[in-house]
């Protein structure tokens, strides 16, 4: 994005910042509407940043292991966060473990904490998917024949004109997704376009986000409904196109660019279960509740 001497900002880490300015913003609103301390949560914002990023790198290590050990890998590299490759599942459960000693020790509900940061993690997954895009190979599609299949332009394609050089430099579209280097010479290169599925799966957990804190103030009614919907949402809708090795091979469709099951899918089915069985425990919870706020007032009336 930016290269100012020996400091490089690039897209993917300015997008993601960005989404958690404006996700932080949406937090501290929420946490004021459901009495949740803002003030505690800045306070945690350091720790939390750390355990995201310390926990989404940790899991993309030993989910990729053939990076970093054996012998084509380098144990070294695991510690180049910024060359990229982090897991938003370990991220996610980085911030959880550090939040519950937090709130343990600050007096705090950590399941109401999560609800309200919740759009953080949204619209962090929406910066980093425009970021993947402008990385190119980052999160590449599969080769597609489907006839919206996007076909990556040729290096040095004018984009947008005087305004796409000014925003996307002079490199745009010079690295491709690797599976273009499949392709024979002089053949377009289609491929899914998973950065924009996997931003459509930001955007509609926004609404969900959204409608979750109007609907109910339960502690981790939010934060379940994150984890169901994301779960879901990915394993459907990019997780199939990316081109990402087949952990267990139950389907492949190398001509419309559709396989089944990644790792990323298979390590959704849990938590879809686990985030069912939670939202059908807090449920009851609040309505019972509201029964016996409503019995006590029907007493005092009687």
């Amino acid at each position: 994005m930016l290269q100012i001497g020996p400091l490089a900002v690039r897209w993917y880490g300015f997008l993601i910042a960005l989404g958690v300015v404006l996700g932080s913003l949406w937090a501290l609103h929420a946490a004021k509407r459901r009495g949740v301390d803002g003030d505690k949560l800045l306070d945690s914002a350091f720790v939390l940043v750390l355990a995201g990023i310390v926990g989404a790198r940790l899991v993309y290590v030993i989910t990729s292991p053939q990076q970093f050990f054996g012998p084509s890998g380098n144990l070294l590299d695991a510690f180049k966060v910024w060359e990229g490759g982090i897991s938003i599942h370990g991220g996610v459960l980085g911030i959880v473990i550090a939040l519950y000693f937090y709130a343990r020790a600050r007096g705090m509900n950590m399941w109401s904490a999560l609800d309200v940061l919740t759009p953080i993690g949204a619209l962090g997954i929406i910066g980093g998917r425009i970021g993947n895009f402008m990385n190119g190979s980052d999160t590449g599609g599969r080769l597609t024949d489907l006839p919206f299949g996007f076909t990556w332009p040729e290096p040095g394609t004018q984009t947008l004109g005087a305004f796409g050089r000014f925003v996307f430099g002079d490199n745009l579209w010079q690295v491709a997704p690797p599976v273009c280097n499949t392709v024979p010479f002089g053949d377009p290169c289609t491929v899914h376009l998973t950065p924009l599925y996997g931003l459509l799966v930001g955007v509609f957990l926004i609404f969900i986000i959204a409608w979750a804190l109007n609907r109910s103030k339960a502690p981790g009614f939010v934060f379940w409904h994150f984890v169901l919907w994301y779960s879901i949402l990915r394993g459907v809708l990019e997780e199939p196109f990316r081109d990402n090795p087949l952990f267990w091979n139950v389907y492949l469709n190398e001509s419309l660019g559709i396989g089944s099951f990644t790792l990323t899918q298979l390590i959704g089915i849990p938590l879809v279960l686990l985030a069912l069985y939670q939202l059908l425990t807090i449920r009851p919870v609040e309505e019972g509740r509201r029964t016996a706020l409503n019995r006590r007032a029907a007493g005092r009336r009687g």
